[in-house]
């Protein structure tokens, strides 16, 4: 029977949290959680070092959200399937989400009726979309319909959204440069061609961004 188990990795900064969904999640036949992360860089490496089925990535996380790791985990290890948890009822970040790769978004309010399904859901390779998200869906797809038009991907590149994340989270130059083994040089250059790209000034323009675009929490 083990053999047939899912093998989930658990990425939240709240161990509390972490505790709480492992014990749902480890209490039924079919699913195991082999690793867990406290943030999104850990979730990535996790990832790849863990043999893993299913990743289930919190949103708002230090250092690389949920949906950073998601991105980078469908990069690099495309067979592991994704599952984002968030507090938020969000359009946008739901569907930033499915953009990054994941097949299902779970809110943490209904998680422990929620969780379950949306795991076996990913694992049959069909999406779990809440009510909110499915009328979201709905809802843009028709504006697009009448509109006759795309949405428009993100503006700025994963690795400059990354750095803006770090300068909203109050780093600095230095900081980002070690987080991402860049030199503080390449952290400036890529500083201001994402004030040109944007159209902005200064670090509280980019953190004002960071909070719309889902990348740090208010």
């Amino acid at each position: 029977m083990e053999s047939t188990k899912t093998r989930i990795l658990l990425a939240d900064d709240h161990a509390l949290v972490r505790r709480g969904l492992r014990l749902i999640l480890d209490a039924e036949p079919d699913l195991t959680v082999v690793a867990e992360a406290s943030d999104g860089a850990e979730a990535v490496e996790a990832a790849r070092s863990e043999a893993v089925d299913l990743a289930i990535l919190d949103i708002a996380m230090p250092r690389m959200t949920g949906i950073q790791a998601a991105r980078e985990i469908s990069r690099r290890t495309p067979g592991i399937r994704i599952l984002i948890l968030s507090m938020y009822d969000n359009e946008q970040y739901f569907f930033e989400a499915l953009k990054a790769g994941a097949s299902g978004y779970v809110l943490k309010s209904v998680a422990d009726q929620d969780l379950l399904e949306a795991c076996r859901a990913a694992m049959r390779g069909e999406p779990f979309l809440y009510p909110g998200a499915v009328t979201a869906l709905i809802r843009d797809y028709l504006q697009r319909a009448r509109q006759g038009e795309r949405v428009p991907d993100s503006i700025l590149t994963p690795r400059e959204e990354e750095i803006v994340k770090l300068i909203a989270e109050g780093n600095s130059a230095k900081e980002i440069a070690e987080t991402l083994f860049i030199s503080a040089k390449t952290v400036d250059r890529h500083r201001a061609n994402i004030l040109q790209k944007l159209g902005m000034r200064d670090r509280l323009d980019l953190t004002r961004y960071a909070i719309r675009a889902g990348l740090v929490e208010p």
